[in-house]
């Protein structure tokens, strides 16, 4: 008897754990598909990764491009800025369906197996541009940012109602689901650990202040001359204000409430933080317009803040829950320590 022929049995009995044993194993931190991920109240299976994303929401893309998935993003919308340093050039090349809202038909015409969306204002329950639902008739699944979902009502439409204060760990859940669906958890896990580490440091950086700066956050007015929207205690600039240790003047639990500017004079904010965007939906978008209200209305003038040059200019992506809500945090910490309000270093 052959060699062969005395091991056939054993291997027509065994031949399926000998093919599982001799498999090379899997990597640790590789996603293995089938992939089921719990979005925002809905279960999204991919089979495998995506090859063509449509990204609608700045922040999305931009963690896209930072988990080195520029190549499979095929479309973007809903820009505020500039996109995030060091990707001026690939974002270039990837077509820019609109500014603002995106058209349901031009998201089609970009033929993507994955759409994400920042606000559920554009692809939701009420989405301006589709719902879900709409999508996955057509067999496209969507992603949305959990900041946008989690800790907040969205079913009256608009910019909705948040429920629980924001903070970056929905911004790492995003990045790490991402990771997972694309098969780059090695990326995420980097990115995530960079981000933290800026954060420390940017905190580090003022230690000393400890409670004893106050700050306003103007995003924009819907017209100069009635109450602007400033942030309150829930939303990505009550967490840069909580996590520096600076008092918000604006007590409210609203993401961005309208109060009028004799209210926020008579609470005196050490520093005042004007958004800068691109979008022009309101002529207070334009910084320009910011500053020179600043300078010339009758109220605001007055401010010590505004008088005594502690007006930081930060952009407004940062001042919206993503990403770069930690660039937001360094940008004030930074100001900050050049302000002379404070020593520099860890508090004695």
């Amino acid at each position: 008897m052959t060699l062969s022929e005395f091991l056939r049995p054993f291997l027509g009995a065994c031949g399926a754990a000998a093919v599982f044993a001799l498999a090379p194993p899997a990597v640790a931190g590789q996603t293995q598909y089938p992939l089921t991920v719990t979005n925002c109240g809905r279960d999204l299976t991919f089979t495998r990764a995506p090859a063509r994303t449509v990204s609608v929401g700045q922040s999305a893309t931009e963690i896209l491009y930072l988990l080195g998935l520029a190549e499979k993003v095929v479309g973007t919308a809903v820009w505020l800025g500039p996109v995030i340093e060091g990707y001026e050039e690939v974002n270039a090349t990837i077509p820019r369906l609109a500014d603002n809202d995106p058209s349901f038909e031009s998201v089609l015409g970009a033929k993507p197996d994955l759409v994400t969306t920042q606000f559920q204002w554009q692809i939701g329950p009420q989405g301006v541009v589709a719902t879900p639902e709409q999508f996955a008739e057509l067999g496209i699944p969507v992603y949305t940012s959990p900041a946008d979902c989690i800790g907040k009502d969205n079913s009256s439409g608009g910019d909705g109602v948040r429920t629980a204060k924001f903070t970056m760990d929905l911004i790492y859940q995003e990045i790490d689901d991402l990771a997972r669906i694309f098969d780059v958890k090695e990326r995420a896990d980097e990115l995530i650990a960079e981000l933290k580490a800026r954060e420390a440091a940017a905190r580090q950086k003022i230690a000393s202040l400890d409670g004893k700066v106050s700050a306003v956050f103007w995003f924009s007015s819907a017209e100069l001359d009635i109450d602007p929207y400033v942030a309150g205690l829930s939303g990505a600039p009550g967490y840069i204000m909580a996590t520096l240790g600076i008092r918000n003047v604006i007590d409210s639990e609203e993401e961005w409430p309208t109060v009028g500017w004799e209210t926020i004079a008579r609470a005196n904010p050490t520093v005042l933080v004007a958004g800068r965007m691109d979008r022009r939906r309101y002529p207070a978008d334009d910084i320009a317009v910011k500053l020179k209200f600043l300078e010339t209305d009758p109220v605001a003038r007055l401010m010590p803040a505004v008088k005594d040059g502690r007006v930081v200019v930060m952009d407004a992506q940062a001042m919206n829950p993503t990403i770069r809500t930690i660039e937001g945090i360094e940008v004030l910490a930074e100001a900050l320590e050049k302000s002379g309000l404070v020593a520099s270093g860890p508090a004695k």
